[in-house]
């Protein structure tokens, strides 16, 4: 009997699938209600007026109307100061 495996497998190799992260609708663009603006791995981008925030960080619409981006600057745990985008929907 053979102590190692013969040569026609490999457990190396396989790649996951990518899972279709980033912003789906812009600024300036008409959204619906419940409709994904993005999606995303943690609070890269906040949610602002009419806009909810998923258990996956997805960011959707509350309310019909037009993408506005913004910037906020939010103070972190260790006291640093950091420019974010803030999602609203008008």
């Amino acid at each position: 009997m053979a102590h190692t495996q013969s040569g026609g497998s490999t457990k190396l190799g396989r790649d996951s699938r990518a899972k279709r992260l980033g912003v789906k609708i812009h600024d300036g663009q008409l959204v619906n209600i419940g409709q994904i603006i993005i999606r995303q791995r943690g609070a890269k981008y906040l949610f602002g007026k009419n806009i909810r925030m998923g258990g996956d960080n997805t960011l959707y619409a509350l309310k019909n109307g037009v993408i506005k981006f913004g910037t906020k600057i939010k103070r972190g745990f260790d006291g640093r100061l950091r420019r974010a985008t803030v999602v609203n929907v008008q």
